[in-house]
Parts: C-alpha cells; sequence; structure tokens
C-alpha cells in the first residue's frame, strides 16, 4: 500500500459545465433536495439544462460547482474511505475542501457559497485576464513599463500562468500592453475583477454574514488560498473573508504540499469536480517545482 500523502482538490469557477453532477443528484437525493429548498430552484436542473447560460453568471455557478464537488466527494468516500491527509481547492473550491475538513455541514457551506455568489456577481465594471508564459517579476514589470496601476495580481496558478484584475478599461489596455509586448494574454470569461482589491466591498458585505456563523477547526489540513499555508486555529473566517481580495495562491500551495510530501516521495493528488483542469495544473508545478520553504 502507498504510504504517499493523499491530496483531495476542488476546482474553483470556470470549471462549470452543462452536464456536470448527472450521475450524483439521483444518488444523494437528500442533500439534492436540501439544495433545491435552500437554493429556491433545482439544482439538477440547472446543471443538466444550463437554462439560459445561468451556469456562467456567478449566482448560479458558485452554488452549482459546490454542490456537485460535495456529492463527488461523499460519492468517492464510498469507493474509497481512506480520507485525504491534505484537502485544497480554487477559489471556491475551497469551500467543498473546509466542507470535507468538517468545518461545516453541506447546508451552511451552500449557504456561504450562495451569499459569496451573490455579492461577487453584484461587482461588476471589472474583468480579469491571463497572461501566459511570464513569472510574476516580469508581470510585474509589464504593468510598471505601461502605467496598469489598477491591475492587481488575481491568480497564481501555475509556472507562467497569471491572472490580473481590474477595471474593463484597464484589462483592455494590458490585451493592448501584451500584443505590443509579444506576450500571449488571454481574456478570462468572468464578471467582474475577482480576487483584487475592487472586490473590497464584497469582502466587506460577506464578512457580516460570516459572522453569524460558527465554524469548526479542519479535521484535515486544508490549505488556505490567501496564505498557501493550512488554516490556522481561529482564522477559518479571517481567511475566507481575504480569499476575496487576495490573489489566490494555487502554486504557492501546491509547491508547499509538495515540501510537505517530500519525506514520501511526492502525494497522489485525487481532483474531485467537473473537469480535471487543477490536475493539470499541479503536473505543471511538479515538473517545475524546486520544493518552497516554509514561511
Amino acid at each position: 500500500m502507498s504510504t504517499r500523502p493523499k491530496v483531495f482538490g476542488f476546482p474553483g469557477q470556470g470549471a462549470q459545465a452543462a452536464g456536470m453532477g448527472a450521475e450524483l443528484f439521483d444518488r444523494f437525493p437528500a442533500l439534492t433536495a436540501e439544495a433545491d429548498a435552500l437554493l429556491g430552484y433545482s439544482i439538477a436542473a440547472l446543471c443538466r439544462d444550463n437554462p439560459d447560460g445561468a451556469l456562467l453568471r456567478t449566482e448560479y455557478a458558485q452554488p452549482a460547482l459546490y454542490t456537485v464537488e460535495a456529492l463527488a466527494l461523499l460519492a468517492h468516500r464510498e469507493q474509497d474511505p481512506v480520507p485525504a491527509d491534505y484537502l485544497a481547492g480554487h477559489s471556491l473550491g475551497e469551500y467543498t475542501a473546509l466542507f470535507a475538513a468538517g468545518v461545516f455541514d453541506f447546508g451552511t457551506g451552500l449557504r456561504l457559497v450562495q451569499r459569496r455568489g451573490e455579492l461577487m456577481g453584484r461587482a461588476g465594471g471589472g474583468s480579469m485576464a491571463a497572461v501566459l508564459g511570464l513569472e510574476l517579476p516580469a508581470v510585474r514589470e509589464l504593468l510598471d513599463r505601461f502605467g496598469l496601476t489598477e491591475l492587481d495580481v488575481a491568480l497564481h496558478n501555475a509556472p507562467g500562468q497569471i491572472a490580473l484584475a481590474g477595471p474593463v478599461a484597464e484589462i483592455d489596455r494590458l490585451v493592448e500592453a501584451a500584443a505590443e509586448a509579444e506576450v500571449r494574454c488571454i481574456r478570462l470569461n468572468v464578471s467582474g475583477p475577482f480576487h483584487s482589491r475592487h472586490m473590497r466591498a464584497a469582502a466587506e458585505e460577506f464578512a457580516d454574514f460570516l459572522a453569524g456563523f460558527e465554524l469548526a477547526e479542519p479535521r484535515v489540513p486544508v490549505l488556505a488560498n490567501a496564505t498557501a499555508r493550512p488554516h490556522r486555529a481561529g482564522e477559518v473566517a479571517d481567511a475566507l473573508v481575504r480569499q476575496i481580495t487576495q490573489p489566490v495562491l494555487w502554486e504557492q500551495s501546491v509547491r508547499h504540499l509538495i515540501e510537505l510530501a517530500a519525506p514520501a516521495d511526492g502525494f497522489d493528488f485525487v481532483e474531485l469536480g467537473p473537469g480535471r483542469t487543477l490536475t493539470g495544473m499541479v503536473d505543471r508545478i511538479r515538473r517545475a517545482a524546486v520544493p518552497a520553504r516554509a514561511a
């Protein structure tokens, strides 16, 4: 039997697709009914039919992803009851990781995600774009060279894959600047400047909402997006609020997992949810990584 640590990963917004979770809703009727009652609509119909492209809207995408990922976790546990040694989620996926760690029950997590999606969905006037092929110092040099002061680094996904967020006009300028600098830049299909200073109002409202919930301590270490380190006792709520305005440190999180698992010659990664986006990122980071030093 392998002695390598097991890591469960949960993807974030952008992984959603029509038809996701189709095999799970009938398998877990009680939780599906709980989701329907809480959300006020059929989660199965949303995921199956994607009416009017609703899954592209943040307020629908986030509850849908959380529900599908949570059910995928429960289905996986039925096949393999051995728990994960570490848990990690990308942005929205961090909530499923915390559910897996026993920080809150399914319904509480869904309520948090629903409110988060509503607040983030209201944050219009901004967008995001990914800069490919450059590491962080070169990205910052590009921003400085073209005076793009309203953009923030939002996602550290993998080597040479960094996303920026800010006002739409500034993203437009970034695309032009990247073309001039012969750097590949791709607009992301999102409705707001997520994980940036421009989400501060949403973060403040979410903090007030989150204060009404009692969160347990994780039973399994969960890597926090905002710190790339396991959540600390008593600081889960604060880290979730910070996540809204600070970058998702996915590459740094994976590098930390590599360091933690070094005595066992690495870790086994299981992605639970639609797609295999995180698996690809993890493979890319592993190929490039020099184990990070703990902060």
